[in-house]
């Protein structure tokens, strides 16, 4: 039930409390929630695709090798991991809406201090808003189950797409930002601080009525409010022990690395192939907007599904032809591949998120699932960019790594059919 609902007759219900104000009412309007969730999620991958078509000028511009370039896009997934550790201690402690706007401060300052002329400041940045995009990742399932239960696969499915179209946003207007500033990737960079400079402001409604809410619930002083969910017979559920959770950390894993490795190959592939860097751009571009469809359809079907193991195979083998495509003709059929890429992808990272609601029976579980999904999903997920990088380098082509992703997308099913069958932690 959204909080909407709530918060009004628990305050109402209180002796000795006020009815809430007129600026209490409008911070507590939905909209001002949902345009909330929908800014922060378009912040969600944008600063992470936005590298991808211009990794070979920041490679040029460092001297970089192809293996050490790929760690420009390995280390903030990397930290996409660590961060996803701590963010369920974070939340408790200082409530989700604060970690959430603190998170997109975050991101901003990261996505300046990246666009720096300096190799130090370049992975720095990374490392920060690959931190402040894990608190995103990781606390918004769990918001969504507390806010949304009886609507999450809906919810999960519009903030999926914003993400998405936030991806395909940066990734297709990255190198004309970078004509239209001059050449200076810098600047292209940079840019994409300002939308989630945005995102914070938008989302700092969220920040006052979680305090006054915690406020008023608080009880005496000295009492810290308890929130929903998260009781002592809540606060026992170990997820590092379920079975089920691993199989949904290996699908998330899995098909994060998968994820990464087109973000940060893709463009690189096409173009080591004969295509232009702006042609390239724009079909990466294209892949990443078309994962829209996959990312609304799939999460929404999964909601009416028991078992979710046929839209894992579906997406499993769309990305998996996706891959067999920039193999054996990746510019001749370089938008269809793009398409199966796009689709499958979307509905990968669609169908995980939702798994992660739809296996957890509380808000609480939801968040300590996400944070070790997304944690250890994101561990691995960073070794993937890596591995094709040291791959291409020492094999001069990238027939090797792309038969790896496939072994990966074989191991992605395996999970993903565990995963999908109906059961909760």
């Amino acid at each position: 039930m959204p909080r909407t609902t709530v918060t009004v007759p628990l305050i109402d219900a209180e002796p000795g409390h006020r009815r809430p104000s007129a600026s209490s009412r409008l911070l507590s309007h939905p909209f001002l929630l949902l345009a909330g969730i929908v800014v922060a999620s378009l912040n969600m991958r944008g600063a992470l695709a936005s590298m991808a078509p211009l990794v070979g000028d920041v490679s040029a511009h460092y001297g970089l090798s192809s293996t050490v370039s790929s760690l420009v896009t390995s280390v903030p997934v990397l930290f996409l991991g660590l961060g996803s550790m701590v963010a369920p201690r974070l939340s408790q402690r200082f409530g989700t809406e604060q970690v959430l706007f603190a998170a997109l401060v975050a991101l901003a300052a990261g996505i300046v201090v990246r666009s720096l002329s300096s190799v130090t400041a370049l992975f720095a940045g990374s490392i920060l808003l690959g931190t402040a995009i894990a608190l995103l990742n990781v606390l918004m399932p769990g918001l969504i189950k507390r806010d949304f239960p009886h609507r999450a696969a809906s919810m999960t499915s519009l903030y999926t797409c914003s993400m998405v179209i936030g991806a395909s946003t940066a990734a297709g207007v990255s190198v004309p930002l970078e004509k239209s500033f001059g050449g200076s990737w810098q600047e292209a960079l940079a840019f994409w601080a300002l939308p989630a400079a945005v995102a914070a402001a938008v989302w700092f409604p969220q920040v006052v009525l979680s305090r006054r809410s915690r406020s008023g619930a608080s009880g005496p002083p000295g009492t810290p409010a308890t929130p929903p969910g998260t009781g002592p017979a809540v606060r026992d559920t170990n997820v590092w022990r379920a079975p089920l959770a691993w199989q949904v950390t290996c699908f998330m894993g899995l098909q994060s690395l998968l994820v990464y490795v087109v973000i940060a190959w893709m463009p690189t592939i096409l173009t080591d192939h004969g295509m232009s860097k702006g042609t390239a751009g724009i079909v990466f571009a294209v892949s990443n907007l078309i994962q829209v469809v996959g990312a609304f359809v799939f999460p929404l079907l999964a909601g009416r599904m028991r078992s979710q193991g046929p839209l894992v195979a579906a997406a499993v083998g769309l990305t998996a032809a996706g891959y067999v495509g920039l193999l054996v003709d990746p510019v001749g059929g370089a938008w269809v591949w793009a398409a199966l890429l796009g689709v499958g992808q979307g509905g990968a990272v669609g169908l995980a998120l939702t798994m992660i609601v739809l296996r957890s029976r509380n808000a609480y579980t939801a968040a300590r699932l996400s944070g070790m999904a997304q944690g250890v999903g994101y561990l691995l997920a960073a070794a993937g960019p890596l591995a094709a990088g040291a791959l291409y380098q020492s094999t001069g082509g990238w027939t090797a790594p792309i038969v790896l992703m496939l072994l990966v997308c074989c191991a992605q099913l395996a999970a993903g059919l565990g995963a999908g069958r109906d059961r909760r932690i």
